[in-house]
């Protein structure tokens, strides 16, 4: 049995944390479906940036929009979007069977409103209704700003990926929002079942701390971050306020691991992979690890919903002199501000191709 499979009959789901044409075009995403058992998959800025800017396969589209009219933040959105809804439409039977629980693809809010929560609701149910996909969710980032765009969005009724999400105070924030905007669609006599899941980010965690840690703690930061966040979501699930929108219809916002691609080249390449598997859950995956993975992976256990030993070795971090609350909040803006930069780069990538090949 393949490791993937392996993963996949504990209950977890497996999502290719990539996209572009050549791998809808190919077959290769098909493909992966059929042998790797991934069953959805998620986008960023910096993903489409790389698509767009290592070849040739988006310059018929971006030739088509540009002459249209189209430039900038549109025109990406309508390039991004042509290949979400095929991916989608792949994975639709997989919604289909699940009832909507996998099968999903995403798309992110531009990066430039993190700090607008007004926009941020705007831009996300515009691109929710320009989709036109059931399984498509909309990606907002669980900063302070996005968190009451989150609550707007459930209680509209779009389905959210909250990105950006470093810590157990971050996720928590993260879920009383999407427990908010249920508890306001179910005041309003409104339909309870509005999906989400909360994506949490583990290897930049074990890159920020490098070598300011003892070496017996060396890419150990991200896992107790994570082991110490799903113990909280476990517990959440457990509370009389989660069982009440539960009787009521809502589906239980489930934790998705991302960045799970090692940064540490010594470091095994299934290190995180291995270390979050856990039924009900989702393990999103660059390509790199996923095939790594496939190949020579292992579940070595299940994710102990109690935490393990997480307090343990966040306690020898902070002897160590490591603040992780406030690594937290840092690793979270320097996240938004990495995907403001590459969607600046992807801007001008763009603007640069649409020039050129409109009067080609």
């Amino acid at each position: 049995m393949k490791p993937t499979q392996a993963l996949h009959d504990l209950g977890q789901s497996l999502w290719l944390d990539n996209i572009t044409r050549d791998i809808l075009d190919n077959g290769t995403l098909r493909r992966y479906v059929d042998e790797l058992s991934v069953t959805g998959l998620t986008s960023n800025p910096t993903i489409f940036d790389e698509a767009i800017g290592g070849g040739a396969s988006y310059d018929a589209g971006i030739q088509k929009k540009a002459r249209a009219g189209l430039s900038g933040e549109p025109l990406f959105i309508e390039l991004a979007l042509e290949d979400l809804r095929r991916a989608a439409d792949i994975f639709r039977p997989i919604w289909d069977r699940t009832q909507g629980t996998d099968g999903w693809v995403s798309m992110e809010v531009s990066p430039l409103l993190a700090s607008d929560t007004e926009a941020t609701i705007e831009s996300a149910l515009a691109i929710h209704k320009l989709a036109e996909r059931p399984n498509l969710y909309v990606k907002i980032p669980g900063t302070p700003q996005g968190v009451p765009a989150i609550e707007a969005a459930i209680f509209a009724g779009v389905p959210v990926n909250v990105t950006l999400l470093f810590s157990r105070q971050q996720y928590l924030a993260a879920a009383e929002a999407y427990m908010r905007g249920l508890e306001r669609r179910i005041a309003g006599g409104l339909d309870a079942r509005v999906s989400s899941v909360a994506s949490v980010f583990v290897s930049r965690w074990d890159r920020a701390v490098g070598d300011k840690a003892p070496a017996e703690l060396r890419n150990r930061l991200g896992v107790a971050i994570g082991m110490r966040t799903y113990r909280a979501h476990c517990e959440l699930l457990e509370t009389k306020r989660w069982r009440d929108l539960a009787a009521a219809g809502a589906q239980k916002q489930r934790m998705l691991w991302a960045s799970t691609g090692v940064k540490d080249p010594k470091a095994a390449a299934d290190l995180y992979v291995s270390a979050f598997a856990a039924p009900e859950t989702i393990d999103t995956m660059p390509e790199k690890t996923l095939l790594a993975f496939a190949e020579k992976g292992s579940v070595k256990g299940v994710m102990p919903k109690d935490g393990g030993n997480a307090e343990e070795v966040l306690g020898q971090f902070a002897a160590a002199g490591i603040d992780v609350d406030a690594l937290a909040a840092k690793l979270q803006i320097e996240g938004a501000q990495s995907f403001v930069k590459s969607w600046a780069e992807l801007m001008q990538r763009i603007a640069e191709k649409g020039a050129a090949l409109a009067t080609s």
